[in-house]
């Protein structure tokens, strides 16, 4: 591979991180919003001191180390002194129940935990873990109390700082293991590699130019792949910045976060920038008779979009010129509005099983095409596995040095998702002549109509989801017959149908009329074969996994 970076023939992330310590040492490196950033110097000094902290304590070679808090610089403090010296990261979701987390900790055999201290007491409430050592990531100290305590006593003892020795990782070793969370209910431990992590990273140059003036703004989890990979070790490689959100992003954290930092890059998940589009930019229009008429006619909308596209980057601070969304499909008619409004949104496609790069849009060639997950990014293969003769469709499959080194302890499942050197996404969709990504639905998901077509239910909630009082839906068959659950927005249906002075029987019998035309109005935008025979009101919220997905199987037989 031959990716335009010097002194990265090794592809391990020591060396990514030496490098841009090398080159942008006074740069601004990681803050809080709102925070002075450290200089890539104390970052350094940081990292460094905390290697120490944990091969004195003990820490070496293979040892896993969990992590588990909210967003903060030390979090990626954390995750560089891990890998430095060849011990393995197990980041931990902080939306994970803590049941889960301990199953985390005991299957991973982690000796070490940094923990923050919001999240320190799901740590103390576990006496089985047998953790060796528990580590403030707030003030990067261990916090004896709860280590172990005859551990602890014989480190002092042991440990001296002559019997200290960097173990430089190779490539192929393991770098971290994360815990997905799928909307299929099993949780598996990946394992990456740091050829892995590095090589995906490094595969950004194809689709975007970063400088080291570019100042992110991390949102989603660091330890989701997607902005652990794009949101850390991307900046990281070429000397940008990244401010942290340390809390729920709410449209008042955002918006205030958008004017103090002024991002010029950010990542998210559909679910944000389809509230963002439905609450500030459908609802304006569609509070007045006018434009909402206006709206509908193609020639206006696109007049409308544009417009609402310049405020839409004022919110944002006026200089973000990369928006990045992945992790989930994004509906067509909000990615429609961001085209139309000259957005500069890039959509992304991958999973954590290939560290997770595998397709995107360009910002450099600027080409897009809307439903499309774009072209595959450097040294990423994709080929379509079974291809259905007459609609091109099939099995995503990939080979890349970003696929994972298989499953933690579970080879069978390994087995079942890698084929020659393959990795068989799960995913079902089509390339077209020009080498662009569309993706279907999952297989698991696919339902069989009666004349034997395919149906994506993806792709019926979108057109769902399109109506404003929809926050979302999901799509099932029920005795040989496709039904949908509805979760509205509430507020809205108690605007609409005058909730504080009307009984609750009448309500209900709006509710159920509202559904009964939205179904109708559905069941005109899509295939014959895909209409939707009932809704039924879904009045408590679906579980989701950490990306905003539904969790199918939970609802689903």
């Amino acid at each position: 591979m031959n990716y335009p970076y010097e002194n990265l023939e090794n592809f391990t992330l020591p060396r990514l991180f030496d490098r841009s310590v090398n080159r942008y040492g006074e740069e601004p490196s990681l803050a809080k919003v709102g925070e002075e950033p450290m200089s890539y110097n104390q970052l350094n000094e940081k990292v460094k001191a905390t290697v120490q902290l944990l091969q004195k304590s003990g820490i070496s070679k293979g040892d896993k180390v969990v992590l588990l808090s909210e967003n903060m610089p030390n979090w990626a403090v954390a995750y560089f002194s891990v890998t430095y010296f060849n011990a393995v990261i197990v980041p931990i979701l902080p939306d994970f129940h803590p049941s889960d987390v301990h199953h985390i900790i005991r299957h991973s055999e982690a000796k070490a935990v940094f923990v923050s201290d919001k999240f320190l007491p799901t740590i103390e409430d576990a006496n089985d873990l047998n953790i060796q050592l528990v580590i403030n990531l707030e003030k990067l100290e261990i916090i004896e109390e709860i280590s172990n305590q005859s551990y602890i006593s014989q480190l002092k003892q042991k440990i001296s700082k002559s019997s200290i020795k960097i173990t430089e990782p190779k490539e192929d070793d393991l770098a971290a293991i994360i815990y997905t969370s799928g909307t299929t209910g099993h949780s598996k431990g990946v394992m990456l590699s740091h050829k892995n992590l590095v090589t995906n990273a490094l595969s950004s140059f194809s689709k975007i130019t970063i400088h080291k003036s570019d100042i992110f703004l991390s949102i989603l989890p660091l330890a989701h792949t997607l902005e652990c990979t794009v949101g850390l070790i991307v900046p990281i490689l070429h000397g940008s910045s990244v401010h942290y959100i340390d809390k729920v992003p709410t449209p008042s954290v955002l918006l205030k976060a958008f004017s103090v930092v002024r991002p010029t890059m950010m990542l998210s998940v559909p679910l944000i920038i389809e509230k963002i589009y439905k609450n500030k930019v459908l609802a304006k229009f569609n509070s007045s008779f006018i434009l909402k008429h206006l709206y509908k006619i193609p020639f206006f909308r696109k007049i409308l979009n544009k417009a609402a596209g310049k405020k839409l980057i004022e919110t944002f601070g006026g200089r973000v010129r990369f928006f990045g969304i992945g992790g989930a499909a994004l509906s067509p008619f909000v990615e429609q509005f961001l085209m139309e409004a000259e957005f500069p949104y890039i959509i992304g496609y991958g999973l954590t099983e290939t560290s997770p790069l595998i397709a995107g849009g360009s910002i450099i060639d600027g080409i897009v095409k809307v439903k499309s997950t774009g072209t595959p990014f450097y040294g990423v293969t994709v080929k379509i596995k079974d291809k259905d003769p007459k609609t091109g469709e099939g099995e995503i499959i990939v080979k890349s040095p970003s696929v994972m080194l298989g499953y933690y302890k579970d080879e069978e499942k390994t087995k079942e998702v890698m084929e020659d050197g393959w990795f068989l996404t799960g995913d079902l969709g089509y390339m077209d002549e020009d080498g662009f990504l569309f993706i279907s639905g999952r297989s698991k998901n696919v339902i069989i109509g009666s004349g034997g077509e395919n149906i994506y239910p993806e792709q019926i909630e979108a057109v769902i989801n399109q109506n404003e009082a929809v926050l979302d839906s999901l799509v099932m068959e029920q005795d040989s017959k496709l039904i949908a659950r509805v979760h509205l927005d509430y507020e809205m249906i108690d605007e609409m149908f005058k909730a504080d002075r009307a009984s609750d029987a009448k309500v209900k019998e709006d509710i159920a009329n509202f559904l009964e035309e939205l179904r109708v109005d559905v069941n005109t935008q899509v295939a014959s074969f895909s209409k939707v025979n009932k809704f039924v009101e879904q009045i408590e919220p679906f579980i989701k996994t950490p990306t905003k997905k539904i969790k199918r199987y939970l609802y689903v037989e």
